[in-house]
Order: structure tokens, then sequence, then C-alpha cells
């Protein structure tokens, strides 16, 4: 074919001739099955529907090998086949649950306090004041551990983590004695910043790209990030007159940090040049839940019996303009969490108290789909263009149809789910107890260490078997002949096959 197209110098069109180049601006827009048939019609428009050119623009289009060049594949008719292949293959393995789960444990006989994560890599955060990281996309789950921001030498026990958070080149943890480590993800297990607050922390956030941390304790919202030299400073501090329950850093900003906090019924906008903006205000009507995008803000607000013409709902404001510019659902139970930075576009997807995962297109504002789910409330929940994904306060974790309605499965622990996210291939849920000193982990007890049942758990899910790594092992051949049998349920193989 390349000798023949280095030959062809013009394509015959109906009754007249065309130059090779031209002919092909004219086949960029057909789409594949237009391709096939053209390349039936003679030798000649074969070798141009079959020009790599073509295929690679297709490839683009369709969203795959975005990263990828043009000469990084010999044939991309067969480059683009074998991706929808792997991705029909993924979205069968996502229906009927087929694929690989690990138990992400680690700090034995502590309770998890708080757990996130960005692009397979999760975050834990334990009350003995340890933070791991796992990196799911290897399978090789060992935790490391980001040293503490108290020195070893501290006399009595490290404070518990309060709230973690990751993108992709940072790690941030906040303690209950209001201190704040930053790591980089590049630079090894020390901190690399590392700030004090007075009191308990009430929110902390990360921007989702770049290196920017907000954090809420007592009635001041402190926004830190490194300058052009790389030293970390306080950029902003921002007074309020209520303690924030929500905290949220807007992405894809240029110029400086614009934060978004929701303290009980007032909903701030908080930028430099314009430090104590009000977005939204409702006197009586707390703030139930948050998130934002780029230009957006939704957020939960809960409305009491006797205000019969205001129900629960979710209010979106545009940020730029700080407009009300859709209000959505009329339920009896307030909404708990909203998720509208990971929804398609022009979509959002919100959990209810009343046990329903309800989707919206921000173009209307009755739901396109409302989910019972969870007998106790939805305490998490994430969605993409065909299927969702919720979390209860029973424990309960749910995968969706979103456009059948119907639920494919289910998978049930015992603590309730704080944590969802997924991408095509991965699925980390995390198990969060809400008791952090249960019976069995007191000092005066006998037994300092929380029973199993107590210490919550966090479940990775793998669909793609072709994204394991080949030289990888699988977590359960990692075993060697002097440990037969391992601590807390995790028994060891007695023959293991790796070592042979």
């Amino acid at each position: 074919a390349f000798s023949l197209q280095n030959e062809i110098n013009e394509v015959p069109f109906f009754d007249i001739q065309l130059p090779y180049e031209l002919a092909l601006k004219i086949f960029q827009y057909l789409g594949k099955t237009e391709l096939g048939r053209c390349a039936q019609v003679s030798r000649t428009w074969k070798v141009l529907a079959e020009d790599e050119v073509l295929w690679y623009r297709l490839c683009q289009q369709e969203g795959y090998l975005l990263d990828t060049s043009i000469s990084d594949h010999s044939c991309w008719k067969l480059a683009l086949k074998n991706c929808r292949a792997r991705e029909r293959a993924l979205k069968t393995n996502w229906k009927n649950r087929i694929g690989a789960v690990s138990q992400l444990q680690y700090e034995l006989g502590k309770i998890l306090c708080d757990v996130h994560c960005c692009d397979g890599v999760v975050i834990a955060g334990y009350t003995s004041g340890e933070v791991r990281l796992w990196d799911t996309r290897t399978w090789d789950y060992t935790a490391p551990i980001l040293e503490p921001a108290h020195s070893p030498g501290d006399a009595g026990p490290q404070p518990h983590v309060s709230f973690v958070r990751i993108n992709c080149s940072l790690a941030v943890a906040a303690y209950e004695d209001g201190t704040i480590s930053v790591w980089s993800l590049m630079f090894g297990r020390e901190p690399i910043h590392r700030y004090q607050h007075n009191q308990r922390i009430q929110a902390l956030a990360l921007g989702s790209e770049g290196a920017t941390v907000a954090t809420a304790s007592g009635f001041e919202v402190k926004v830190e990030s490194p300058n052009d030299r790389g030293f970390w400073q306080t950029t902003e501090t921002f007074e309020i007159q209520k303690l924030v329950n929500f905290l949220n850093l807007v992405p894809d900003v240029t110029g400086g940090p614009v934060t978004v906090a929701a303290a009980e019924d007032i909903v701030y906008l908080l930028k430099a040049e314009d430090p104590g903006k009000i977005l939204h205000s409702v006197y009586g009507q707390p703030v139930t839940c948050l998130d934002v995008s780029a230009h957006e803000a939704a957020f939960g607000v809960k409305t009491f019996g006797w205000l019969l013409n205001e129900p629960n709902q979710i209010l979106l404001y545009n940020l730029e303009t700080s407009q009300c510019l859709k209000k959505m659902g009329n339920s009896i139970g307030h909404f708990t969490c909203v998720n509208l930075q990971n929804s398609p576009p022009n979509m959002l997807v919100t959990g209810n108290k009343d046990g329903r995962v309800r989707v919206f297109d921000l173009r209307r504002s009755e739901s396109l789909c409302s989910l019972y789910a969870h007998q106790l409330g939805v305490s998490a929940v994430q969605m993409d263009d065909w299927k969702i994904v919720s979390g209860g306060d029973e424990g309960l974790v749910c995968v969706w149809d979103q456009r059948m309605g119907n639920k494919l499965w289910e998978m049930h622990a015992r603590h309730p789910v704080r944590h969802v996210w997924f991408n095509s291939h991965s699925l980390i849920t995390a198990n969060i107890p809400d008791e952090k000193t249960p019976r069995g982990a007191s000092i005066l007890d006998d037994d300092l260490t929380a029973h199993r049942k107590y210490r919550g758990i966090i479940h990775a899910y793998e669909f793609s078997v072709d994204q394991l790594a080949v030289e990888s092992v699988l977590p359960i051949c990692r075993s060697s002949y002097d440990e037969v049998t391992g601590y807390s349920y995790n028994i060891g193989l007695a023959v293991p096959y790796d070592n042979i």
C-alpha cells in the first residue's frame, strides 16, 4: 500500500482527476463506515481510505491515544479497532463485576480517619497519626509512610489525622491539633511544608492541579501556596462570621486562587480582590453539601418543615456572575452529597438522605433519573457517561447503569462509604467508621488495638486485565516459605509459587 501510495499523484474522482492531498482533505469529512465503503470502490480509493492520517484523526476524535503522535503506530486503523474492543471489554467487565479486588489495609489495630485518591493513587490517614500512600496502578500495594509533622521524640500519642487530600503532585494531611503537613510526591517522605492553626481544622481543600492548599479553622480560612522561587507562604487569609462546613478550591483559575466556602447557611466566594463576597445566604437554610467546577458551584440547601414552598434543593451558581442559574430537586430528605466536577458536561449527580441517587441535566430542572439504593442515605456518589457508583451510610456500594436505571451489582462492608472514585478501569471505595475510639481502643482497656471490625476498609477494584503489569506479582503470590500464615486473616500461601 505504501509503495502504491507513493506512486499515486492523482486520484480519479468521477469525471476528474484530483491531486492526492486534495482528495485526502475531502475524505477527512468521512466517518469509519463511509471510509470502509469508499475502500471498496477501487484500488486507488482503498489506498486513500486507509491513509494513516485519516485513521489517526478518527482515533483522536473518539478520545483514544490522545498523547501519541502519528508515527507511534504503523496501522492506525488497527489501533482504533483495538481501542474500541478494549473499551467494550471493560464495559462488560464493569457490568458483570469481572476483575480483581484488593483490600488496602496497613495500620494494624488503628482506625481509618479519611481517604482520598487521585488517578489511582490512594492516601489514607489513621487514628495513630500515620499517613499512607498506595499506587493501585501497579499492583504493588506496599504502602509507603509519609513522615509526620511531629518529631518522633514528642511525648505522648500522635494526634489523629482529620483530613487527607492528594492531587497529581502533592499530598496533604490535617491533624486534630491544627497542624497541616504538605508532602511532594516527587521528593520523598519528609514534608516540604507545614503550618499550624490555633484551633481544630474543620475543612481542608487541595487544588485539583497545581500547588494550592486551603484550610478552615474557627472563623478563619487560610490559603497557602509556593511563590515563584518555591517557598511556601500564606497567600490569603479570610475572616468570616460562621464556622465552615465545606471548602473547595475552584479548578483552572488564572491569577490568584479562588475558594468557595460553605459556613452554615452562607456560601462565600473568597478572592483576594473581594475577600468577603457572599455568593448565597438564606437565614435558617443550612448548606448540606458542596462541589465546584471551573465556572459553577453546586450545593444542597436544607429547609425545615414549615417552609412548604421551599423544598430541599440543589442550587447551581455561576462563579463569574454570582447569579443563581438553576434550582433543582424537590425532595423530603436533604441532599447529602453532590458531584459536579467529575460528572459529564451539563450533568450533575446527587445523593439524598431519603436514600435516592438523582441525576440532573443542568439545562432542565427535573431529574433525569432517581434510583433508590441506600436505606440510611447516600454518602458518596460519582458518575460518567453510562454508569453511576454510589455509597451509603449503611456500608453498601452500588454500581448502576445510568441509561437503563437498573442496579448492576453491589458490595457491602460494615462502615459508611465516605469516598468513591473511579476511572475507566478501576474503582476505589473507602468505608470509614464514624466511631474513632470504640471500646477496646482506649488506654484503660486491656486491649489497646481496635478489633478488625471497627477499623474501616479501603477496597481497590481492577476491571482491566491488560492494565495489570505482566511482570508484577499479584498480592496473594507474595508470601515466602517462612511465612505460612498472616496476621488479621491475611493467610499467606502455604506453597508460594512465585519463589519456586
